[in-house]
């Protein structure tokens, strides 16, 4: 009888240790981020409250830090290009959080300090799982009870995007007729951060040995599903599989990327910071992130998957261009998509053109 380890049957170790990680840290619970450097407690700072603090104190774990991009700590008033720590000196977790989001923030005395391997790793795993981007990490002394904590590597941490991105698999698909465009079958893939679906949309009947008309679409539920006159994501969505049919087929790529890859639970928490006048790239500067957080790696897996090597992708957007490229797909030709332009929604069109560069036109009209 052959012998078979039960790892074989888990996948790649550092992989499972990291889903499991990402799921600790969304439900509030810390994680051990152990490297050369150590190890450390990490928490996500939005899940902190008073009472936590107070035990990692009574605990014997006394030096606490906050844990911030360099996009939230240039916001509070530091020229800095990486990620930076601060002493947590008492267990106000309302002040803590303060520092992490709040628009009027400023270290009147704290002044932050490179982050280690460790804490950096820490906070990257925290923004993996969606959520604002500052942990709580408390290095770790002595021979504490862990037990049942979660442990991962700091290197595990940093390869992960490039170790799960690209091997995207076929879980299940269907037939399903659309009102307005008719044959269209819906293929469910599973991979990729998190092991979260991703959808295809095959429009009509495209043929693999052509270039095949393409929309990357990151999923926005206030304008896809609610027609939001925030954005014109659900006009692009609806324009371009209709003009797909139109053209005898295509494929749309439905992806888990909610608010430039934020989530839900931080766009909607940018909104709030528009509706207070802040643009939609200074909104989320405000909360901690880049200009944009997705990746486009596992749009190119889904595509080569379903047999298409060549595509006229449907995009204003030219980091899409330059993503499926270098992913090693031929991008024949770019084709631009419009959606309304309306009172609420042409400031975000302009900045989305004047900041990011996506071509859209210089007459817009609310």
């Amino acid at each position: 009888m052959t012998e078979v380890s039960l790892q074989d049957l888990f996948g790649d170790p550092d992989t499972v240790a990291i889903e499991r990680a990402l799921a600790e840290i969304r439900s509030g619970r810390p994680v051990v981020v152990s490297g050369e450097e150590g190890s450390a407690l990490t928490l996500a700072a939005e899940s902190v409250d008073s009472k936590a603090l107070k035990k990692l104190r009574t605990a014997g774990m006394t030096d606490l830090r906050l844990v911030l991009s360099p996009a939230r700590l240039r916001l509070l008033g530091h020229d800095v290009e990486t990620a930076g720590s601060i002493e947590i000196e008492d267990d106000d977790a309302e002040a803590l959080l303060n520092v992490v989001c709040q628009v009027d923030a400023r270290l009147e005395r704290a002044v932050p300090r490179s982050a280690c391997r460790t804490e950096t790793a820490g906070l990257e795993l925290v923004r993996l799982a969606y959520l604002l981007p500052a942990a709580v990490v408390v290095p770790i002394e002595g021979k504490p009870d862990l037990s049942g904590v979660v442990t991962i590597e700091t290197a595990a941490i940093e390869h992960y995007r490039k170790h799960v991105l690209t091997a995207p698999h076929i879980v299940s698909r269907a037939p399903v007729p659309l009102e307005d465009v008719g044959d269209t079958e819906f293929v469910v893939f599973r991979g990729g951060e998190g092991m979260r679906d991703q959808v295809a949309v095959i429009v009509g009947s495209p043929d693999p040995n052509e270039a095949v008309y393409v929309r990357i679409h990151s999923a926005c539920l206030t304008g896809d599903l609610f027609a939001s006159l925030k954005c014109d994501c659900g006009d692009q969505l609806r324009s371009t599989v209709k003009r797909m049919a139109e053209m005898g087929g295509g494929v749309l790529l439905y992806l888990d990327q909610e608010g430039r890859g934020n989530g839900i639970a931080n766009k909607i928490r940018a909104y709030r910071l528009q509706h207070a006048g802040y643009d939609t790239y200074e909104a989320d500067e405000i909360l901690g992130f880049d200009l944009d957080q997705r990746r486009f790696d596992f749009a190119a897996a889904m595509l080569r998957e379903l047999g298409f090597t060549s595509v006229r992708l449907m995009t204003n957007n030219p980091e899409k261009v330059a993503a499926l490229r270098e992913a090693g797909l031929n991008v024949a030709s770019s084709h631009r998509v419009m959606g309304r332009s309306t009172e609420h929604n042409v400031s975000y069109l302009e900045t989305k053109r004047d900041r990011a560069g996506h071509i859209i036109a210089k007459d817009l009209k609310a």
